[in-house]
Formats: structure tokens, sequence, C-alpha cells
């Protein structure tokens, strides 16, 4: 008894019962913490689920409208206000939202300001416009029969999971989304694309799809990597020369505005990458934006270097990540069309079987009333006085009719039967009745032969949407692959290189020194000294290479045309050399020796040769014992060019006094075989697509644009071509140009042959009415044309024709009207193969080939020669051993 009186003195004692510390971890707290933050910003605001494609924001926005949807335009703060029910955020958030919907141009029919994705204009504010939902959106993303439905946030209102999308929407309005540990950013895909992929699935065919922007312009899809983590899209603005002085951007890269397009233009001038005179935005329901160039300013380089330096060429990263299950996944966008393309085939299915079943139910009950009508069994309940009788006597009558009904009679279907009004009964039509039931069960059958042939029946769905809603949703954006610039070959030189030849420095600083050439600051620069070192460094302010220098130029990288000419002395009192090489590519900052390394070695003669000129010299000797030449001309034309590391050959064993030049050399490389690439619409000495010819230095090019403009054009890796470009070649002077061409204002066809007059300029061949267009035209010395008459009512169909053009007309100037092509009335004209032509080949002057400093051979060329191994390093460009010849 002691021992519970204790215990119960225990528990009553009150410092027992004071309350307990408790010691909460703060990293627990932020696991925590931090875990449910970044789930719900992951499945609840930022990353859009696979089934219909929306984020919640926006599937709410839209269950919203579909709520307040009666044809009519409602103000968008109303729909925001209305949202709100659904989604417990702020009304900018929502705004913000409907807008990003709005601007995609698919869901949302608009009216008012809604901003321009062009200008990167904001819309008005919410109060002043106003939207309602398209008809697009009525048909596909709505039937509220197969929607799964959830308690909204405070539990007063009901929203869907998830909306029942038939068409892949997600794709179509691509998503960007940045949550806690991972983003999306799944870019928007062509319509009409969209749908030819679904259909190509449900056919078991294979399918490819590429995004397609709403700005337009040029995109390179090589690296997309069907929209996976580690892809790339490269995107370009369409730019094209509005005249020879200016330039227009008549389309921009997704992700950027004429604003911005325009400012990183004009820090790229300010930074000197590029030269502008002035910009014009001109940006209104279409992009212009007129970009005036300086005179001397080439067009071309220009268009590359915005390519280069501005927003003008914008690279996109693609990831795909979508929440499926509540949690994200990443996956491409095939999978994702295909996830979506199954998804409509399942929906499209529970709406038909939705809709069998009403169908049957219209039938039964239907079946049920002709019966009830028909034999007058609502007679029967004339004399009962209590309910349960009055359906009692409706079931016992109606049991000698049904045999044929699909399902039993139950007490709901005779208490409807009771709700028939007299009046319905008094004007029943048997006749109707019964091609009612008819049309039904025709219906029905169709709804069961969809079933059968799900597939199919999902295809007509989509061809439908596609008949339907494809018109006006064509592709904008034009997919190309993009050539690599490189930006020293575009850059403006915007500084000036000068030297310090005694003192061994070189930069932009020493304005008080030797001037060398205008560069830019993202230049290389070769440097040769009088000891026989050569390096290559970076452009800077002042940068020491080695007293005695004796060359400095902008370095180009790969150059095979530059050569350099080369006499050296082998240490003091040593034989010397001569060598020709070109340097096509070194270690930058590294020095390299063209002699072989001895103490007091120096350069006797050097020279740079940009088209690999060979010149003449004379050499003096110092007098010397028995020595009875003392002066002898060298030919560097007599000296094949091998690489910088080579020893050379053997000039003389004695000392020189001195070298002069006795006469300029001509270029002894091979002309340049220059081809065209149609995939990126650039010229190239690659390799790379149709063989054009080999062009020398003054050597040009022919271009014939389908709207009449011929010109010729000096053969630079940087050109541009018109996308109406159907004449590409090597221009032959003397080789004649044959038209024909139908004259708008005379409204008949011309036929022409002329020479180019002016090389210089571009030229328009055919008249400038605003009716005239070229038909055919030909580069072929002896044309043939075919023409195919139009048929006239009543008359015999006149025989083809054929035109020997060299016999039709002779040569004229380019700006004749030309001859007349016939007085009747033409349906096609067509080139035939030309008539045999022997042309005149011209005979190749004396040429030596570049051998590359990778792939000098060791070995003698010359039965004079003798080779020994030269000092040089192990540089991939050194160019391993050197053949040496004795020249006196």
């Amino acid at each position: 008894m002691e021992n519970e009186n204790e215990e119960l003195h225990h528990d009553l004692n009150p410092e027992d019962h004071e309350p307990q510390e408790v010691i909460t971890k703060v990293t627990g707290m932020y696991k925590d913490w931090f875990l449910d933050y970044a789930s719900y910003v992951i499945l609840e605001r930022a990353v859009p689920a696979i089934e219909d494609g929306l984020k919640p924001v926006q599937r709410r926005i839209l269950h919203s409208m579909k709520d307040l949807d009666d044809g009519r335009y409602n103000k968008v703060a109303n729909i925001v206000g209305h949202t709100m029910q659904y989604h417990p955020h702020g009304d900018a958030s929502i705004s913000d939202a409907m807008v990003q919907v709005g601007q995609k141009e698919l869901l949302i029919d608009m009216q008012g300001n809604w901003g321009n994705i062009l200008t990167g204009d904001r819309a008005a504010a919410s109060r002043y416009i106003e939207a309602r939902l398209s008809k697009f959106a009525l048909d596909v993303v709505y039937n509220p029969k197969v929607t799964e439905w959830q308690l909204s946030y405070d539990g007063r209102k009901k929203e869907p999971i998830n909306l029942p999308v038939k068409f892949p929407l997600l794709l179509a309005q691509g998503a960007e989304g940045i949550a806690v540990g991972l983003s999306t950013k799944i870019l928007p895909h062509n319509f009409i694309e969209l749908i030819d992929a679904s259909i190509k699935h449900l056919q078991g065919k294979r399918f490819t799809i590429l995004p397609d922007f709403p700005t337009s312009g040029i995109a390179d899809f090589t690296n997309y990597n069907d929209g996976n983590r580690g892809g790339k899209v490269r995107v370009r603005a369409k730019i094209s020369q509005y005249d020879k002085n200016t330039l227009v951007i008549n389309e921009i890269p997704f992700s950027t505005t004429t604003t911005s397009l325009i400012d990183s233009i004009l820090k790229a001038n300010e930074k000197g990458k590029i030269k502008v005179k002035k910009i014009e935005d001109n940006t209104a329901a279409e992009v212009e934006i007129l970009v005036h160039l300086p005179s001397g300013i080439s067009p071309d380089k220009t268009i590359d270097a915005l390519y280069a330096f501005t927003n003008c060429e914008v690279s996109i990263s693609p990831l795909g990540c979508v929440i499926e299950d509540n949690k994200p996944n990443f996956i491409g966008v095939s999978e994702m069309l295909r996830r979506s393309t199954d998804n409509t085939v399942e929906l499209l299915k529970r709406e038909l079987e939705i809709q069998l079943s009403e169908l049957q139910e219209q039938w039964h009950f239907a079946s049920l009333e002709r019966i009830f009508i028909e034999n007058r069994i609502y007679r029967d309940i004339e004399e009962v006085d209590t309910w349960e009788g009055v359906i009692e006597a409706i079931d016992k009558g109606l049991k000698p009719h049904i045999k044929h009904l699909k399902r039993a009679v139950t007490e709901e279907d005779i208490v409807r039967l009771t709700e028939i009004r007299i009046k319905r009964i008094s004007k029943f039509d048997i006749d109707k009745a019964q091609q009612k039931i008819e049309a039904l069960e025709e219906d029905i059958a169709q709804v069961k032969y969809n079933l059968e042939h799900l597939i199919e029946f999902a295809i007509d769905y989509f061809k439908r949407l596609k008949t339907t809603y494809g018109k006006g949703k064509e592709r904008k954006t034009e997919i190309k692959i993009f050539d690599d610039i490189e930006a020293t070959k575009v850059v403006i030189r915007n500084t000036k290189l000068y030297v310090n030849r005694e003192e061994g420095f070189i930069g932009t600083s020493l304005r008080r020194d030797e001037y060398v050439a205008d560069c830019s600051d993202i230049d290389d620069i070769i440097c040769f000294t009088g000891e026989g070192k050569l390096m290559i460094t970076k452009v800077g302010s002042k940068t020491f290479i080695g007293k005695n220098i004796i060359h400095v130029a902008v370095f180009k990288k790969k150059d095979k045309r530059t050569i350099y000419n080369l006499i050296y002395q082998d240490g003091r009192g040593g034989a010397s050399y001569v060598k020709r090489f070109a340097v096509t590519g070194v270690t930058r900052d590294k020095e390299y020796d063209l002699t072989q390394g001895k103490k007091s070695s120096k350069i006797s003669y050097f020279s740079a040769n940009p088209n690999g000129e060979a010149e003449v010299v004379t050499i003096y000797l110092r007098q010397a014992g028995s020595i009875k030449k003392l002066k002898f001309d060298l030919d560097f034309a007599d000296l094949l060019i091998k690489g910088r590391g080579v020893k050379g050959n053997i000039v003389t064993k004695y000392n020189i006094k001195k070298i002069e030049l006795k006469e300029q050399g001509v270029s002894t490389l091979k002309p340049r075989r220059i081809w065209f690439d149609d995939s990126v619409q650039r010229l190239n000495v690659d390799g790379r697509g149709e063989l054009l010819g080999e062009f020398r230095g003054e050597d040009r090019i022919l271009v014939i644009n389908q709207n009449g403009v011929a010109k010729t054009i000096i053969p630079e890796m940087t050109l541009h071509f018109s996308s109406d470009m159907i004449v590409l070649e090597k221009w032959k002077p003397k080789k004649p140009i044959s038209a024909i061409y139908w004259d708008g204002e005379k409204e008949r066809y011309y036929v022409k042959r002329f020479l180019i007059e002016n090389s210089e300029r571009e030229e328009n061949f055919i008249t400038e009415h605003q009716k005239s267009f070229l038909e055919v035209v030909s580069t072929d010395y002896r044309p043939m044309a075919e023409i195919v008459f139009s048929k006239l009512r009543g008359k015999d169909q006149r025989p083809n024709e054929e035109i020997n053009l060299e016999e039709f007309i002779s040569i004229k100037g380019i700006k004749a009207l030309g001859n007349q092509l016939t007085t009747h009335k033409v349906k096609q004209i067509n080139l035939l193969d030309p008539l045999p032509y022997e042309e005149q080949e011209s005979l190749p002057a004396e040429e030596i080939e570049v051998i590359e400093e990778e792939n000098v051979s060791p070995e003698a060329t010359d039965s004079k020669t003798s080779t020994k191994p030269a000092d040089n390093d192990n540089d991939t460009d050194a160019g391993g051993e050197g053949e040496q010849a004795s020249l006196f």
C-alpha cells in the first residue's frame, strides 16, 4: 500500500511534468523542406505532364475558359480571376501564362493587344484584352465524359487531373521551365508534320520530326539528337543583300527578339567586330531590319560576321523532360509523339465505347416507347389506383413484346415511359419511330465498326484535323546544314599592327613605330627574324618576338597559297641553302628554327608570296681564293615547295656578299579547284559538292538568278547565294548566254543571246515590266529548245517545234530585246540536249604543287641530289627530312 502511495505521489509531482526541450537538427529540416519544395516546383509549376502536355497553370486556365465558354469573348482579367479558384498563386503568374499560351495561336482565340513575339513587346493589361477558346481547342482538348477529376487546392471545386487532349500538344506548343535541380526545354514543332508523324506511327512506319519556330529563320538540326540531353540546334536569321551597301533581316532566330538582335549588332559594332553605319527597324507584322554598311565593306563578309559575332545565330540546347507517374522522366521527342498518339487512340476508344453505350440506351428506350404506344399499353393503367399497380401493369403489358430487346427492362425504364406526355402519344408516328430506330441501328453498327478498326479510325481522325485546321500552318523554319564560319576570316580589322624591328617588338600600341597592316583583336601574327626563327603569336598591345625582325604579317591558318622563299647561311662561314615552303599551322607562341640550328646562322634572302610567286635573284659572292664566277642567277621556280623544316638545296659553299632581285615572279601554284556544296549553299576547296572548275587569280564565276539578273564574281569562300539562283558555273567571257523570256508589256516570248559586257556589275537581261519573267536560260554553245503549243478550241493540235537557238538569233548586246519566239500560243518551253561542240582547251602553264608540311617526302626527286637528315623538331608541321642539291 505504501508503494502505491509513493507511485501516486510520484505521478503528481509537478516537477516531473514540465515541458521537455526537443532538439531538432537544422540539417534534417533543410533536407525535408528542400525536397518538399523541389518536388512541388517540379510537379506543380515548371514541368509539363506527358498525358496532355500542359503545366498545371495552363491546364487550370483552359479548364476555367471552358467553364466560362459561351461562344463570346471574355475579359482576360475575368478569366484570370476565375482561374484563381483552382490555382493557388497570384494573378500575374496566371496572366503571363495565359499570354504565352495565346501567343502560340493554337488554343486561344485572342482579341486586343496580346504583345509581339517578334519585337518582345508585352501584352496590354488583362483588363483590356479578351479571349475565348479556339475551335481547335473545343474539338481536341475537352470531353468531360472521359476526364478524371480531383478536388482543387481548397477542396471547394473539382478540376481535371489531366485534360483529354487528342493531339501531340506538347510538341506543337513546346515547353520551357526551370525547376529545382532540373529543367526542361522542348522546342515547338510543326502542326502538319506532327499529324503526319502520328499517322506514320499508327501505320507502323518510321518517322522523323524536327522543330519549327514561330519566328521562322533558318535552322541546322544536324545535332538535334531527337530533343534529348546533349543535343544542339543552330538557328540563324534570314539575311539577304538589299543593295551593295545594305543588308535586310526578314526573319530572326527563335528565342530572340528584334530588340535583342539589334542590341547584339550594336555591341559587335562597338567592339569593332563588324562595321555598321546605321540600323533601321521597320518591324510591324513582319520583321524588317535594315543594316546599312559603310562604303567599301563587303556585304558577304558582313553576313558571316553577323552570324559569328551577334545573335543572328544562336545555339539552343533542347532537353526533353516531362512528368510521368508523378515523377520527372527524360525522353526524346519521338517517344513523346508515340505516347501522345497512343494516348489519343485510347481516348478515342473510350469515347467510342461511351458513344456506343449511349446509342444502345437510345435504341432501347426508342424501342420501348414504340411498343408502349403502338400496343396501347398506356390504357392498362387507366383504372389502376396505386403507383405500384401502374408499374406492374406496364411491366405486364410489355412482356409479350420485349423478346428482341438487347437488355432487360428495368423499373427506371418503366418510370420513363410514364413520363411521356399525352400530346406526344397522340401525335406518335410509327413510321418515323421506325426510321429513328433504324438510324440508331446504323449508328451503332458504325461505332462498332470503328471500335473493331480503331487504328484506321484514329488515322481518319488525324487526317480530319489536318484538313480542318492545317491551313496556314505550313512550316516556317527553313531546314539547312550550316557551314562553319571562321571568325578570323570575317572579323573586321579594327586596329593597326606595328613593329619595332630593331628591338624585336610587335603590337597595336606601338604607334610611333613602323605600320605593318590592319588586323583584328582575334588574329594571329606570323613573324620571322634575321636569325632564322619563326613564331606565331596572338595579336596584343606589345609582344616581344626577338631582335632583327625581317617579316611580320597576319597569319592565315591552313594557307597553302602563301609561299615563303628563303636563302640562309648555315652557321658562321658555312654553306648557304635555299628552300621554298608554306606555313599551314604551328603551335602558338613556340619558336621554330628555319635553319639547321647552328650558332650564327642567318637569313640572307627572304620573300613572302601570297600566290606562290617565284622570283629570280642575282647572287654576288665574296672574292676568295680561286673563285672564277662571282655572280649567278637563281630562279625560285626551279625549286619544289616543301615543309618549313627541310634543310633545303645548297646554293653555294662560299660566302655571299649580297643578293639582288632581278625579276619579279609569277605564280607557280596550281589553280584552285573550287566546289559548290548545295546543302550549305557555299563554295569550298575541300571537295564537297559539285566541281565548278579550276580558278586562277583573275577567274570569275557566273551567277544567273530566276529574276533575270546575271553577274560575275570573284570566287570567295565567304560568298552567299540567293535562293532563286538557277545558274552557277565558271565564267568564260566568250561563251554566250541564251535566254527565252516573256515580255510583260508586249505579251509575247522573246529569244536573245548575249555576252556579259561588264564583269564588275550585275545586269538584268529581261525587260523591267512587272509581268516579265525568265522562262529558260542556257549557257551551252549550241542550245536547243522545244516549244509545246496550246490546243485551240476547234483546231488540231499544233505539233511541237524544235529550235536551234544558235541559228535562230545571233549574239547581241545584253540590253537588246531579242527576236520574237513565235506568234502562236505557247503552253510550255523545254530545253533539249545541246548540239555537240568541241571547245578548245588552253595549254596549262608549268605548275608546282604545294606539298603539305605534314606529308613532306624525305626522298630525293633529283638524281643530282643527296639526302641528309635535317635538324628540326618533332612538330607534325615540321615537314621531316629535307632535300639538298648543289646549285653552284
